[in-house]
């Protein structure tokens, strides 16, 4: 017997003897062995309960059972248990075959990873930087789009007021002047609180994402921002994946590569277009 409630085993008790959890044995004459079996069907609502008893048949032994599949049948006078079938059983669950509206989306999404296909809804990211050194060095520019349902929907680009001068090497390779962070910048304390009320928590996809997120952790921690918890799409690894035969895996060989239009220009909002045509163009691969 299993789930057997307090009340029917004390019942059990007063007439058999229980050598393990569930497991009742005793001589009884056949009038209180009706009238147990009556009393377990009466208060076993969830458990199940199996009755083997001696008769004078010609297998000298009988069987009850109660809340089971099993059901005991009769083969050319000899009593047999007949087990259904799997799919016979399966269908007297109680759950209803089949997911659920929610396991059907998320499995729909990750197909979609999986295959490579476009999301519905995402947003793409940038930020340029003073430097390779996080920590060392500070973010220069946010840059980013919303995307929905494969057009661009919104637009962020800030540049940020840096606590030290810009480097002559990344004012050359950026075209950021220090003139130009003096007058269009802000500083860090109000650029990063914007962006991350821009991006949400959309699906970030980026190019070497984990080095952009490095950088932006750290900013949210030295400003007491949440840490951002967005699933991340590296485009570098999709790339990795999909592309073969280039010399190597920068974004000026990708999309020289792919011939896509226009060339890297660092910065932030024009390599964020520049990834959502990279995006597109790895998917139709």
């Amino acid at each position: 017997m299993t789930d057997c409630p307090p009340r029917l085993r004390g019942d059990l008790s007063k007439w058999l003897c229980e050598i393990n959890t569930g497991v009742y044995v005793g001589n009884v004459s056949g009038r209180v062995r009706d009238a147990i079996w009556e009393r377990v069907c009466q208060n076993l609502k969830n458990g199940r309960a199996t009755m083997v008893f001696s008769t004078n048949g010609e297998q000298k032994m009988d069987f009850r059972v109660h809340n089971t599949t099993w059901t005991p049948v009769d083969f050319d006078g000899i009593q047999l248990m007949r087990r259904p079938l799997p799919q016979s059983a399966q269908t007297e669950s109680p759950l209803k075959p089949g997911f659920s509206n929610a396991a059907k989306r998320q499995m729909a999404q990750r197909t979609k990873r999986a295959a490579g296909m476009p999301l519905e809804s995402y947003v793409i990211i940038d930020l340029e930087t003073t430097g390779l050194q996080n920590g060392a060095d500070q973010i220069l520019e946010f840059g980013a789009i919303r995307v929905l349902n494969g057009e661009c929907h919104a637009c962020f680009s800030q540049l940020v007021r840096t606590e030290k001068v810009l480097p002559q090497a990344i004012a050359d390779l950026t075209g950021i002047s220090q003139a130009m962070l003096e007058k269009e910048g802000v500083p860090l304390s109000e650029a990063l609180p914007a962006f991350l009320d821009f991006i949400g928590t959309e699906q970030l996809i980026g190019y070497n994402l984990t080095f952009d997120m490095a950088f932006l952790r750290t900013a949210c921690k030295a400003h007491g921002k949440p840490l951002p918890q967005n699933r991340c799409l590296d485009l570098l690894s999709l790339a990795r994946r999909k592309i073969f035969g280039v010399p190597n895996y920068k974004l000026a060989t990708l999309t020289s590569h792919l011939s896509l239009e226009g060339q890297t220009p660092h910065r932030a909002l024009a390599d964020c277009r520049l990834l959502h045509a990279l995006y597109l163009k790895l998917n139709e691969i």
